[in-house]
């Protein structure tokens, strides 16, 4: 029963999880007032989980910026054309979380925040442009504000692939 209840990860240093609240509150701050005074489209909620990726654990190989924008990408368009054609039920949406899953891994793609977006859409109900705004140009801005904020504290984000 232990095992269940044991940490896989390692102690954080006090720096680290002051980064890791940090990047956040600047990434989805940025995100809100671009939202707020530019009017234009950027939060959805599976952003913080992005946030938790990006700035907790920025060395995983589901926190680069391919994973981040292409997983977010690719669960969106797949629940965007399932949410088109199929009836709203149970099984839809079920299967649009499904299916988005198993694309982002065919592709090498994973994002686990990205395994949300098939609820939003199906909640929501959003046009085509959804994938647009705020999908592609929040996830991009939120890789962007990763890369230039884990510069500023002196990590190395994106990793760097040998």
């Amino acid at each position: 029963m232990d095992r269940y209840f044991k940490r896989a990860l390692p102690h954080p240093s006090p720096r680290a999880v002051i980064t890791a609240g940090l990047g956040a509150f600047v990434a989805i701050a940025a995100l809100s007032l671009l939202t707020t005074h530019a009017n234009l489209l950027l939060l959805i909620a599976p952003f913080g989980a992005s946030c938790v990726l990006l700035f907790s654990v920025p060395a995983s190989p589901l926190s680069q910026p391919a994973n981040v924008i292409g997983g977010h990408l690719l669960a969106t368009a797949i629940s965007l054309g399932l949410n088109a054609v199929l009836p709203e039920a149970w099984w839809a949406l079920a299967l649009a979380v499904g299916l988005s899953i198993a694309v982002m891994a065919a592709l090498r793609l994973t994002h686990p925040p990205a395994g949300a977006n098939p609820l939003v859409v199906f909640a929501t109900d959003p046009g085509l442009s959804f994938l647009l705004f705020p999908v592609l140009t929040g996830a991009v801005a939120l890789v962007v504000i990763a890369a230039v904020f884990h510069r500023l504290a002196g990590h190395e984000y994106p990793i760097k692939h040998s």
